[in-house]
């Protein structure tokens, strides 16, 4: 009995010892294959068995069966696994691919910092897909940065000068924000951190054709005394088209789709933050510029002789850096369709764009003045103000200014109030807080100080209360008697104390 309990015994184990070589050989038990070895064997804990210890032919078929049919996690782990493994045994194509692939799962653009990938690092293509991806700071991209936040500033400043036109400020401060926009724009995507803000692809391409209409509208606004009518609006309709077609097409993406967008350009030779229709947008934008210039030049040379020198030289200067950022953009386009989309001409456009930027930022801080070029106001009853820079638009805004001014923070109590203090208050100057007073309620600046105050001195004096006609002449801006009974006399044919006794009687 004790003798079969021995047999027994060593029968199990001779069983489980074949069992377990079945396991680790391609035969199963005594050299036949079986189910259970052969299913082991190309499971996925096999793979990273075979990749640990750097058998990677072996580790490679297997991830790629068993990359079929798998949830999303272990397809991110197979992916890493294979571009490791492809790029060990120094196959750097097959591994960028794996790579692509893991990319558009899950972007972890750090991922090619792995020391694996040491030996494929200098190749073209890894280095491309790297130089891509992973955010970096350059010299170029430091530029562009600070002068789009110079730019940004502009159209700040620009954009809360009453000096100015309203329209025309409006129109040049657009048209510095798009440039700003657009060298914002690329430098994000020079520093590869398109890829990490996916929704800033393209940001900028919606404007692509406003260029030329904003440059153009402009002039014509400050070279004639009337407002732009409605349908210089119809210079818009293009950008309008592209906008709609970038909101349906690019701008409502998801950044996962964003980034695989970007990706698919970029496994194509292409550069990754371009659009899929860069050669039509930069023919379309080509035809926009040149068009546009060319009605520019024909205003500036029809106003040329009748503008300040100062504001001449400034025109001037403004349209040579369009027409050389036009002149370069056309070589840049040509490039483009012909394939070629780096080089020389890649930041040449740009550099004239920041150029523009900094000269207007320059004359906005320096001589404002310039921005309002030639307006043609004619008045017949203030022919003084037929050359003068106030513009319907901004004589309208001042005039509800000068109102509340006067109106409801009662300026004219002030008894050293000036003209000079008012222009001030008005953000304009002294001759158009002149005109606008004169214009609009046919008075001088004097009369129109003393109408306020008179009337405030007849609310007083009809009240009940305990001021007498010195302190109401205090009280609503003058320094004396004598010159508030003056002026009250003059407004109402009699004297206070009169118009005092008049209101007891009634």
């Amino acid at each position: 009995m004790r003798q079969s309990t021995n047999y027994i015994v060593l029968l199990f184990l001779w069983l489980n010892l074949a069992f377990a070589y079945g396991i680790t050989t391609n035969s199963g038990y005594g050299g036949f294959p079986t189910p259970i070895a052969e299913t082991f064997k190309d499971s996925l804990d096999w793979a990273d068995y075979y990749f640990n210890i750097h058998r990677f032919e072996d580790a490679i078929p297997l991830y790629k069966k068993s990359l079929r049919d798998t949830d999303k996690a272990q397809k991110i782990h197979i992916l890493k696994k294979l571009a490791l493994s492809q790029a060990a045994l120094d196959n750097p194509e097959e591994s960028i691919a794996h790579i692509y692939d893991y990319f558009k799962i899950d972007f972890q653009p750090t991922f090619l910092l792995h020391e694996d990938f040491d030996g494929i690092r200098d190749e073209e293509n890894f280095a491309k897909l790297s130089g891509t991806v992973l955010p970096k700071i350059t010299v170029w991209s430091v530029f562009y940065f600070f002068v789009a936040l110079i730019g940004f500033y502009v159209t700040f400043v620009l954009l809360i000068n009453k000096k100015i036109d309203k329209q025309a400020r409006i129109l040049i401060a657009t048209f510095v924000f798009i440039h700003s926009l657009f060298i914002l724009n690329i430098c994000v995507n020079h520093t590869n951190y398109v890829f990490e803000f996916p929704h800033t692809y393209l940001m900028s391409t919606w404007s692509s054709l406003l260029y030329g209409p904003l440059l153009f509208l402009y002039f014509k606004r400050v070279s004639k005394p009337t407002d732009l009518s409605k349908s210089d609006l119809w210079h818009f309709l293009p950008t309008l088209v592209l906008t709609v077609y970038l909101i349906f097409n690019v701008y409502g993406f998801s950044g996962t789709d964003k980034i695989n967008q970007m990706l698919q350009r970029l496994e194509e030779g292409l550069n990754a933050g371009d659009s899929t229709k860069l050669a039509l947008l930069v023919a379309l934008k080509a035809i926009s510029l040149g068009f546009y210039a060319f009605f520019v030049h024909l205003i500036l040379n029809k106003n040329r002789i009748k503008l300040s020198k100062k504001t001449r030289i400034w025109q001037k200067n403004i349209y040579l850096i369009h027409v050389s950022y036009v002149a370069v953009y056309l070589v840049y386009g040509a490039y483009i369709i012909a394939g070629v989309n780096s080089g020389v001409f890649f930041h040449a456009p740009i550099v004239l764009m920041s150029a523009m930027v900094l000269y207007i930022g320059y004359a906005a801080n320096v001589q404002p003045d310039v921005f309002s070029g030639l307006y043609s106001y004619t008045n017949r009853l203030f022919p003084k103000y037929v050359k003068s820079g106030l513009t319907d638009s901004l004589s309208q805004e001042l005039k509800q200014d000068l109102i509340a001014l006067f109106q409801k923070e009662k300026l004219y109590r002030n008894n050293d109030i000036c003209l000079d203090m008012v222009a001030d208050k008005l953000n304009t100057t002294r001759h158009n807080a002149s005109q606008l007073i004169n214009e609009h309620f046919n008075m001088s600046f004097r009369e129109f100080v003393n109408s306020h105050r008179i009337q405030e001195a007849k609310e007083l004096l009809e009240k009940e209360n305990e001021f007498n006609i010195i302190d109401i002449a205090y009280e609503v801006g003058y320094n004396n008697k004598v010159s508030f009974n003056k002026a009250f006399k003059k407004d109402t044919q009699i004297t206070p104390s009169e118009y005092l006794e008049s209101l007891k009687q009634g």
